[in-house]
This record gives structure tokens, C-alpha cells and sequence, in this order.
């Protein structure tokens, strides 16, 4: 395969995971913003809000209406910091019921596909998910600072 068909197939796996991911909010009543704050939530845990901006690439306003959205659905709260009170601290409390419905049929295709490699290149295709993870986050990091 070419490097320009790689290209392709890359890009095609992407926009197919955002179109997917988008979809996935509507159908669960969220934006795709709200859906991506409350997966940073699960996989991080509780943060202040000028955390959560910051993960989520927003400025202070459309964060404080993110956290008014998911706050009003049941989704998160907002707590006293433990260590300063004067600071607020997200914390989620929830996820949307239906959302584990809506996901479960691609998380059930993926994980056939998976299941389909051998031991040794699951564990190549998860080292390449960990490291393009940390690749992704530190290039949106360098695009934020420009």
C-alpha cells in the first residue's frame, strides 16, 4: 500500500470515529463537546473548571455553558474545592443512561475486530492507540499555544 492510500485509510478511520462519536452525542440529546467533556470527567476524575477548558480546547464562557448543560442534566456538579473553597471543582455524577445503548453496537463491532488479532498485535495496536493518544493531545497543546 502507498503511502498516499495509508493517508486515506487513516483519515477515513478518523472522520468515521468523529462522525460516529457526533452521532453518538445527538442521539443521547448532547453536543459532541458535552460528550467529549464527560469521557475527559470518567478518564481523569474530578477537576476545576479552568481544567476542564483546558482539555476540552474551550475559553471560559462556552466552558461555564458546557458545565451549565451537563450540570443542569444530571451529568456533573459543582463542589467546594477541598483545598481552597473559593475554588469550585466538577466533579460527574452521572452519564447519560442511554448512552451505553447507543455505543454498544460499534463497541460490539470493535471488539469482534479485536478479538479477530493475535495477542501480540493487540498489544501493537493498543501501544500505537496509548502513544497516538499523547501525540494528538500534545499537537492540539502546540496549535492552542500558536
Amino acid at each position: 500500500m502507498s503511502t498516499a492510500d495509508e493517508s486515506r485509510v487513516y483519515r477515513r478511520y478518523l472522520s468515521a470515529v468523529l462522525l460516529h462519536t457526533h452521532a453518538g452525542a445527538r442521539a443521547c440529546g448532547l453536543g459532541a463537546s458535552d460528550l467529549y467533556a464527560l469521557n475527559i470527567l470518567d478518564l481523569d476524575g474530578a477537576m476545576t473548571p479552568g481544567e476542564l477548558g483546558a482539555r476540552t480546547g474551550l475559553t471560559t464562557g462556552p466552558t461555564t455553558r458546557l458545565i451549565d448543560r451537563l450540570e443542569r442534566a444530571g451529568y456533573v456538579r459543582r463542589v467546594p474545592s477541598p483545598e481552597d473553597r473559593r475554588k469550585v471543582i466538577v466533579e460527574p455524577v452521572g452519564e447519560p443512561a442511554e448512552l451505553d445503548a447507543v455505543l454498544a453496537p460499534a463497541r460490539r463491532c470493535i471488539g469482534e475486530i479485536i478479538a479477530g488479532y493475535s495477542p501480540e498485535q493487540r498489544a501493537v495496536l493498543f501501544d500505537y492507540f496509548d502513544r497516538a493518544a499523547d501525540a494528538f493531545r500534545q499537537a492540539a497543546e502546540d496549535l492552542r499555544s500558536e
